[in-house]
């Protein structure tokens, strides 16, 4: 059973911009610490951003100033803004609970060529 799809990702050249989408259909996503993860090829998965239930939110040194995360409690959404793109933030992106509650789907991929 799916519980969140991602989407928005794509090509882009460094320096651009893109919206991750994260939405729910069968759960309630305000009611969770929601993160964005993203993992490169040959890499471990890693936290990158995260919003608490209260609105409060954390980033990845590697992510911080130039990435966003926020919600959207109405459509059930997270989102991740990223702004000023770099070659090293190609991955494949992934949204879960905090606590990893969540399957884990396929992720969106995102690529940046300089």
């Amino acid at each position: 059973q799916v519980q969140v799809v991602e989407s928005g990702g794509g090509l882009v050249q460094a320096g651009g911009s893109l919206r991750l989408s994260c939405v729910a259909s069968d759960i309630t996503l305000s009611r969770f610490h929601m993160a964005w993860y993203r993992q490169a090829a040959g890499n471990q998965r890693e936290l990158i951003a995260v919003i608490y239930e209260i609105g409060d939110t954390n980033y990845a040194d590697s992510v911080n100033g130039r990435f966003t995360i926020s919600r959207d409690n109405a459509k059930n959404t997270v989102y991740l803004q990223m702004n000023s793109l770099k070659p090293e933030d190609t991955a494949v992106y992934f949204c879960n609970t905090l606590a990893g509650a969540l399957s884990w789907g396929q992720g969106t991929r995102v690529t940046v060529s300089s």
